[in-house]
Parts: structure tokens; C-alpha cells; sequence
């Protein structure tokens, strides 16, 4: 039998009507008892939390990260599902997929419907997350949701309520779970994985800002005088925004706050395309652009990097490194 541990955290998958709308209420073992455990798979449950996933913190997800690394001390443990919320089920994976070195794999899935609706998706995401997580080896951290296998980076919700909620809109899925089990299509490319980070408070701020007409370095600004360690700036189309931002970006940069820039675009990179406020002054501003990371996964990045060190220059060498970007060097090696 392969034991799989599946790590309980809440989210529309462990929800329950409340008399006014719905919440995470039921325990791991109830979310489980819905589902069909694979032929040759053996359970064990671990009830982490149970929360609405828009109401995690950081240290909720560091938690979850150290819960991972305990579970797979056990070697008799095949494989970890995770049961999280769909609103920041990509945050979490992605969080989890950095500083994930191990080959057997962890696996995300939720729902879209509560846990006890007639026609809900839980049971069939638990199923193929749990054939998932006892059939493939070295694919880092996954999501598995409506019969398709995604890579953690780059995966995002793509659908409010519709059940094939997941996909990387610029990029393709790992796999397929169907009839004959699992079909992996492509292995993908991860950097290094980061050392696991120290929990100890105060937690870095991390926030984002978004770009739009009439837009002005106001709540960035604001961002900064209230602590922030990093910014993400989901600039429009390729990355661009207007030349007080830029400035108001290296002055940032200069207190020390590590910037990364997104686009609010669902689909393709961030370049260096643009003046007069575009990419090409962002990055000149000492921005980091984040490739194909959308806003959620690209914040992600920032809070690893500033959970990785303390200096400037090498969070600045870890997000970098986390952006797999060519020519980075790993953190804590900058001469």
C-alpha cells in the first residue's frame, strides 16, 4: 500500500452552510469519507487548520510549508495532498513548490462546490490528487483539479465559480488524470529549491500595487511608509506604468524595498519594450520583472526572497534565483 497523507486546510472543499453563506467547517476525515480512495493507497489525515483561504496569512502558509517537511521525515509516506481554498490555492503551492526538495510529490486540490453539494467537484479532485500524489516521482508540487495536472508555478485561478478553475495561461499542463490514471505530458523547470525559512516575527510585508489610468505613486508610497520589504507592481501590458512611478520605484529601491513588476495581462511575459515610465525605466529603477508570474505567485517570490535574507542585494539575488532567471546566482553566494 502506498500511505498518502492528505494535509487538511479548509476552503469551499471543507465547507459547510452557515445560515447566511458558506465556510470551511468540516475536518479532514469528514472531506476524505466523500471521496473514492485509489486502489493501493492507504490515508492518514493530518488537520492542519480549517479556514476560507482568503484569510491566510503568511504564517498559516509557513506552517503548512513546515507541516510538509515533517510529514516527509516519515519515509514510509508515498506523497502529501494538501486540501486548501481555491482563492489562494496558487499562493500556497507556489510558496510550497520554492522550497520543495524532495522527490515525492505534493499535490494541491480543492473545490469549487461545498462539501456537501449533490453534484460537487471535491470528491473527484480528491480522488485524482490522491492517484496523483501515489503515481508520479521528481514533478516538485502540483495542482490536480478537474482532471488535469498542473505545475504549482504559473498555475492560476482562471474561473470564479466553474469547475476547471486552474490553468497557466502561458504555459501548458503537466498532465491528465483520466480512466487509465495519469498522463504526464512534460516535466517542469524548477530552480534550486530555497532552504526552509525561519519562522521567527516579525514576518516581512510584502504588498501589491496596481497600475491603471490616472494612476499615481500615492499607494506605493504608502506601501512603503508602512513597512513594506517588498512591492509587486502589476503594471499594464508588458509591464509598463509612467515616470513617477518609476521614480517613486528607485526611491524605493534606495530605502531598500525589493520591487518586482507584473502585468495585469492574463497571458505572456513582462519586457523590456517601453520608456518614459515603460519596463525599460522600471527595471532601470532597480524593478525586478517577474516573466510570466501573475500577481499573487510574483508576491510570493518577493516574500521568499525577503524571508531568505536580510540584505538588499542578495534578496535581490534570490528573487533572481526564483524567477529562475539566466545567470542568478543561488542564494547566499553573491561575491
Amino acid at each position: 500500500m502506498e500511505q498518502i497523507v492528505v494535509i487538511s486546510t479548509g476552503g469551499t472543499i471543507a465547507s459547510r452552510w452557515q445560515g447566511s453563506g458558506f465556510a470551511a467547517e468540516a475536518r479532514g476525515g469528514d472531506v476524505v469519507a466523500t471521496a473514492v480512495v485509489p486502489e493501493g493507497v492507504s490515508v492518514r489525515v493530518v488537520d492542519l487548520m480549517s479556514v476560507n483561504s482568503a484569510r491566510l496569512t503568511t504564517a498559516h502558509q509557513l506552517t503548512l510549508l513546515r507541516t510538509v517537511r515533517e510529514v516527509l521525515a516519515d519515509p514510509s509516506v508515498g506523497g502529501i495532498v494538501v486540501t486548501h481554498g481555491t482563492d489562494t490555492l496558487e499562493e500556497s503551492a507556489f510558496l510550497l513548490d520554492l522550497h520543495h526538495d524532495d522527490p515525492r510529490p505534493v499535490v494541491l486540490t480543492g473545490a469549487q462546490r461545498p462539501l456537501e453539494a449533490p453534484d460537487g467537484d471535491g470528491p473527484r479532485n480528491l480522488h485524482d490528487a490522491l492517484l496523483t500524489a501515489a503515481s508520479v516521482r521528481d514533478l516538485g508540487v502540483l495542482v490536480v483539479f478537474d482532471g488535469q495536472v498542473h505545475a504549482a508555478r504559473g498555475t492560476v485561478k482562471v474561473q470564479t465559480l466553474a469547475t476547471d478553475a486552474f490553468a497557466d495561461p502561458s504555459g501548458s499542463r503537466v498532465g491528465d488524470v483520466g480512466a487509465d490514471g495519469v498522463r504526464i505530458h512534460r516535466r517542469p523547470e524548477r530552480p534550486t529549491p530555497l532552504p526552509l525559512p525561519s519562522a521567527a516575527p516579525p514576518l516581512p510585508r510584502v504588498d501589491i500595487v496596481m497600475h491603471h489610468c490616472d494612476a499615481d505613486p500615492l499607494f506605493l508610497n504608502a506601501a512603503v511608509e508602512a513597512g513594506a520589504q517588498g512591492i509587486v507592481l502589476v503594471a499594464t501590458g508588458a509591464g509598463n506604468a509612467t515616470p513617477e512611478i518609476s521614480t517613486a520605484i528607485h526611491e524605493a529601491v534606495a530605502r531598500g524595498v525589493l520591487v518586482a513588476v507584473t502585468t495585469r495581462v492574463p497571458t505572456g511575459p513582462v519586457a523590456e519594450i517601453y520608456t518614459h515610465g515603460g519596463a525599460v525605466d522600471l527595471a532601470a529603477s532597480g524593478a525586478v520583472l517577474t516573466g510570466t508570474l501573475r500577481a499573487g505567485q510574483a508576491r510570493i517570490a518577493v516574500l521568499a526572497a525577503a524571508l531568505a535574507s536580510t540584505d538588499p542585494a542578495e534578496r535581490v539575488d534570490a528573487l533572481r534565483h526564483v524567477l529562475g532567471t539566466p545567470g542568478a546566482p543561488a542564494p547566499g553566494t553573491r561575491a
